[in-house]
């Protein structure tokens, strides 16, 4: 089939001379005049429309126009009903977190991989903590072991402004 767009010219919007036409079936009906053309697609009680605008001469298709959007949206639902959307979760720990507290967050992040999202692992530090850049680096790899067999990491740990900020991707889909 042929894309939808607003380019397609259709019936009276024609406005070139002569056309290539192709009959309702796909069969080469020939070059012809303008005249000609419409006068088979009215007498198939079809639309005439313009399919190749570029081509010398423009190539034109006897068609249902109707029946034609019609399909080409019902594609379109289609297409975007089986794309995969993975969502792009973030999860934030401080360079002095508690076990506890890392516990939950892990937790949590095994669900999302789970799920097959992409997660975005982030410490962030404040003031001082700064000078300890090495113990953010240490909370991350902590999680990376802690999430072993979920997921891989994307993108290494790096140091952006006042955070350190590492991507995972999951390994199981969904």
């Amino acid at each position: 089939m042929f894309p939808i767009s607003k380019e397609l010219m259709i019936n009276e919007e024609i406005r070139d001379k002569e056309v290539r036409l192709i009959g309702d079936d796909g069969a080469q009906l020939g070059v012809m005049s303008l005249d000609q053309a419409m006068s088979l697609a009215t007498a198939k009680d079809l639309d005439l429309v313009k399919i190749a605008p570029k081509a010398e001469p423009p190539v034109c298709k006897i068609m249902d126009y109707g029946k034609y959007r019609f399909e080409q949206s019902k594609m379109e639902k289609e297409k975007r009903k089986n794309q995969k959307v993975i969502a792009l979760k973030e999860i934030q720990f401080s360079p002095t977190i508690d076990v506890a507290d890392f516990n939950v967050k892990v937790s949590k992040a095994k669900k999302f991989l789970a799920a097959g999202d992409k997660l975005k692992v982030s410490v962030r530090f404040r003031g001082r903590e700064m000078q300890h850049t090495a113990k953010g680096e240490d909370v991350l790899n902590r999680f990376v072991e802690a999430i072993e067999g979920l997921g891989t990491v994307d993108k290494k740990p790096k140091l952006e402004g006042r955070r350190m900020v590492m991507i995972v991707t999951s390994t199981t889909g969904k």
